[in-house]
C-alpha cells in the first residue's frame, strides 16, 4: 500500500511537470478558494487582537455608568430622551458604593478647541475627572504624571493629554510644562497618556484629563451628563459590583420596581456582540466566496483529471493487463488530484503570507485604525489549508479515478 502511494506520488509529480501550465490553470480555483479561507482566518485573528486591545483600554475589571450605550446605535433616540446623570448622582454613587475599589466621576466636553502658539486645534475631548483615574488604564502614561488629589481639590490649572493630542499639537516636542488654552483658560501640560486607540474605540486618544473642579470653572457641568467609571479591582468581583451599581443607581434615580433602567452599564462584554456581528459577516461573505471558488476549482480539476484519464487510457490498459488492481488505479488518480490541490495550497500560503506581511507593515502607516492586522499568518491556518486542499483533491479526483479503474483492459489497449 505504501509503495503504491509512493509510486503514485512520483508519477503525479512527473505528470504535472510535463504539463505545468495546465496544472497551474487547473489549480487556480483551489488557489483562490484556499486564499479566501486563509485571509478570512487571518482577518478574524486580527479582530481577536483588536478585541483584546479594546479590553485592555477599557479595563476588564471596569464598569462605566452612562446615559448612553456605547455599542447600541439603533435606539439612540431613546437614549437621548433619558435624564442626564448629574454630578450629584455621581457623588451619591461614590458615597454609597461598598464593593467597588474606586468610583470615578467623569464629564466630557466634545469638540473642544485648543489654542497653542497662536494655532487653533479642534475635535479634541476634554474630560473632567478625579485623581483616582490614575488607577485605571488612563493612568498608563507615556510622559510625565497624572494630577494628584491636592490638585484635584484646588482645581489646579493642570491637564493630562491623550496621544493624538500630543502628536497633533506638539509633533514630537516635549510637552511637559507647556501651556495650552481650553476655552481661553490656560492649562499646564503635566502628562501624556500612552496610545490606546483601537478600531472599536478610536476616539480615546483625543481625550484630555483635567481636575473636575477646573472643568466646572470652564464649562457648565449642569448641561452635560456625567459618566461614572467603577473599578471592581478583581474580575471575579465584577458581578457583585455590577449588581450593586445597578441597585444603587435605581435608588438614586428614583426608579420604580416596574420601570426599566434609564442608564447603561458599559463594560468589555458590551463589545462582544459587536465583534460577534463583525465575525459573522466575515464568515458569511468568506464562506460564500470560498464555496464558489472551490466549486469552480473542483470542476476545473475534475475536467483535467478526465482529460488525463483519456490521455492515459492505453497506459491504464497496459497496467491492468499486467495485473494492476483497481485500487492501484484509484490511488494513482486520487493522489494526482490531491498533489495538484496541495500545490495550490502551497501557492496560496506563499501569496497570503506576502499579502499579510505587506498589509500589516504598510497599511497602518496610512490607516492607523487597522493596526490590529497581524504580520504573519497563524500556524493553524497552514494545517487548515493542507486539510482543505486534500479534501478538495479527493472530491475532484474521485469520479475520474473510478472511471479509470473501471476501464476494460482490452478496450483500453485498443484506444488510440
Amino acid at each position: 500500500m505504501f509503495n503504491e502511494i509512493k509510486e503514485s506520488i512520483l508519477l503525479s509529480i512527473e505528470a504535472l511537470r510535463s504539463n505545468k501550465l495546465r496544472a497551474f490553470l487547473a489549480s487556480l480555483g483551489v488557489v483562490i478558494g484556499i486564499s479566501i479561507v486563509i485571509m478570512m482566518g487571518w482577518l478574524l485573528g486580527g479582530l481577536d487582537k483588536a478585541m483584546q486591545d479594546t479590553f485592555s483600554v477599557i479595563g476588564t475589571d471596569m464598569l462605566y455608568v452612562d446615559k448612553w450605550d456605547w455599542t447600541e446605535h439603533r435606539n439612540w433616540r431613546s437614549f437621548r430622551n433619558r435624564k442626564d446623570i448629574t454630578i450629584r448622582q455621581a457623588e451619591q454613587l461614590k458615597e454609597l458604593h461598598g464593593s467597588a475599589e474606586y468610583v470615578i466621576p467623569n464629564i466630557n466636553q466634545g469638540s473642544t478647541t485648543i489654542e497653542y502658539n497662536g494655532e487653533t486645534y479642534v475635535g479634541m475631548i476634554a474630560v473632567g475627572t478625579t485623581a483616582e483615574n490614575v488607577h485605571t488604564p488612563v493612568g498608563n502614561l507615556q510622559l510625565g504624571r497624572f494630577f494628584n488629589e491636592l490638585e484635584e481639590e484646588f482645581g489646579s490649572n493642570v491637564i493630562v493629554i491623550g496621544h493624538l493630542v500630543y502628536t497633533t499639537i506638539f509633533q514630537g516636542e516635549d510637552p511637559i510644562g507647556k501651556t495650552i488654552k481650553l476655552n481661553g483658560r490656560p492649562l499646564r501640560v503635566i502628562g501624556v497618556v500612552q496610545k490606546r486607540g483601537t478600531m472599536f474605540f478610536d476616539m480615546i486618544d483625543r481625550q484630555m484629563f483635567l481636575p473636575i473642579k477646573k472643568y466646572a470653572g470652564i464649562w457648565n457641568v449642569d448641561k452635560r451628563s456625567m459618566s461614572v467609571g467603577i473599578k471592581a479591582g478583581l474580575d471575579n468581583n465584577l458581578d457583585e459590583v455590577r449588581n450593586e451599581t445597578i441597585g444603587l443607581m435605581r435608588i438614586i434615580r428614583n426608579l420604580k420596581p416596574n420601570e426599566e433602567n434609564d442608564f447603561s452599564i458599559n463594560e468589555t462584554k458590551a463589545f462582544e456582540k459587536t465583534i460577534a456581528d463583525i465575525k459573522f459577516k466575515v464568515y458569511a461573505v468568506g464562506i460564500g466566496m470560498t464555496m464558489l471558488a472551490f466549486l469552480v476549482g473542483i470542476i476545473g480539476i475534475m475536467n483535467i483529471m478526465f482529460v488525463t484519464v483519456t490521455e492515459r487510457t492505453k497506459e491504464i490498459g497496459i497496467r491492468k493487463s499486467l495485473g494492476a488492481k483497481k485500487r492501484a488505479i484509484w490511488i494513482q488518480f486520487l493522489v494526482e488530484s490531491s498533489v495538484l490541490c496541495l500545490i495550490g495550497a502551497f501557492l496560496s500560503l506563499v501569496l497570503c503570507s506576502v499579502i499579510a506581511y505587506l498589509a500589516a507593515t504598510y497599511l497602518p502607516l496610512y490607516f492607523p485604525e487597522i493596526g490590529f492586522l497581524l504580520p504573519v499568518l497563524p500556524t493553524e491556518l497552514f494545517v487548515i489549508a493542507a486539510i482543505v486542499s486534500l479534501v478538495v483533491g479527493l472530491l475532484a479526483g474521485l469520479i475520474p479515478a473510478i472511471r479509470a479503474a473501471n476501464l476494460d483492459p482490452v478496450e483500453a489497449l485498443r484506444f488510440d
